[in-house]
């Protein structure tokens, strides 16, 4: 008896030892304690974007570039030779190059004044304006073959909608946005504008408008894509303001247009259409082309030779590269790897390729005369909105 009197005493010892250091640990450790493996805090989801009916959906709400990331090509055009497509105004031809070995393979013979190479929004044709020639003519990037010219009036630059419905034709002298079949480029509506010289456009993130640069009277239009109708309109607060080339920010919340007189690129709020502020980047800003990841992008000043570069989240430039023995540096594209960036110099009758990482000239090519919207092709994206190669 006296055994088990002993165990059971130990034994409620133990139990009461058990309790003890259970009411410590309560004490000292918070209520409704998370268990020893840190939770992982759940990435805040972002904002669902509602599109333009019928267009693609956006991969990212906060980069509307994430399609164009270094060689992530199409199946469309994994297959197509990567070429230089150089339209020569004064020559009336495309110079077509090799980028690998700087060298000039083929002349195609077009219309006259050919002002850009425009990839389509299905990415299977390039088309070539002949503004004067007053007709498109398609290219076969696959061959690079010219084909038979379609009549188009006064097509200095060429877009498409984000759905893909329509071709929207710069009719710059015309002064007319007139929107087109997309593969017959048949007119379906003609808007007439009041400014004058309309030229370069880029669209919204969702779509849904896009704004386009008058580059003879100043101006900014900026038009609903849906209604095809002009909803605002404003005159940019600098005297002889010549406004060219436009991008939208990754983000989408900022459009940024290149002012050749003004010297430097018009920032403003394209939900809003505020008033723009400049940013002074050099002589003769003209072209516009954004890093294959988004950070940056490059300013040619075409009336200096040089090319800013801005950064997208610094809110500044942060370099200027000079082109050795000058040049002038106009229109052009960023290679599918996003090492290089081709620009055609348009009063010097060449190409410039420049490394993107240094601002090293890595070729210097003479092509014909007036060389302006040259197409870097294939590049990145899903489909093209358009000018020298616009990708979503």
């Amino acid at each position: 008896m006296h055994r088990h009197l002993v165990n059971r005493t130990l034994l409620a010892g133990a139990v009461l030892l058990a309790l003890a250091a259970c009411s410590t640990e309560s004490r000292d450790r918070p209520q409704h304690a998370p268990s020893t493996k840190a939770a992982v805090p759940a990435p805040p989801r972002k904002k669902q974007i509602e599109g333009l009916p019928g267009m693609p959906p956006v991969l990212d709400p906060e980069d509307v570039y994430a399609a164009d990331r270094p060689n992530r090509l199409s199946p469309v055009v994994k297959d197509f030779p990567s070429r230089i497509y150089v339209p020569n105004t004064e020559s009336d031809t495309v110079t077509v190059i090799d980028p690998k070995t700087y060298e000039i393979i083929d002349t195609l013979h077009v219309g006259r004044q050919p002002q850009h190479v425009v990839p389509s929004w299905d990415l299977k044709t390039l088309w070539v304006n002949n503004n004067r020639g007053h007709t498109l003519t398609p290219i076969d990037p696959k061959t690079g073959k010219a084909g038979k010219a379609v009549e188009v009036h006064d097509p200095y630059n060429l877009y498409f909608t984000p759905d893909g419905r329509y071709a929207v034709v710069m009719a710059s002298l015309d002064r007319e946005l007139v929107f087109r079949d997309p593969h017959t480029m048949e007119r379906k509506k003609t808007v007439p504008v009041s400014c004058y010289g309309v030229n370069h456009a880029d669209f919204s993130l969702d779509g849904r408008y896009f704004i386009v640069s008058c580059e003879f009277s100043g101006e900014l239009l900026k038009v609903d894509t849906a209604k095809m109708k002009v909803v605002g309109q404003q005159k940019l607060p600098f005297d002889g303001a010549m406004p060219q080339d436009v991008k939208v920010s990754p983000d989408g919340k900022r459009f940024y247009v290149a002012d050749m007189m003004a010297h430097g690129m018009w920032v403003l709020h394209g939900d809003t259409f505020d008033k723009p502020t400049l940013l002074p980047t050099g002589k003769g800003a003209h072209g516009l082309y954004v890093s294959r990841d988004s950070h940056e992008m490059f300013v040619s000043n075409r009336g200096e030779g040089t090319v800013s570069v801005f950064d997208f989240t610094q809110n500044k430039l942060t370099k200027k590269w000079h082109l050795p023995h000058g040049g002038s540096p106009d229109m052009g594209g960023v290679s599918a790897d996003g090492k290089v960036l081709w620009l055609s110099g348009r009063y010097n009758a060449e190409v410039y390729a420049i490394d993107t990482r240094t601002g090293t000239q890595l070729a210097r090519i003479p092509v014909g005369s007036g060389p302006h919207g040259l197409a870097v092709y294939p590049q990145p994206g899903r489909y093209s909105l358009g000018h020298t190669g616009i990708f979503r």
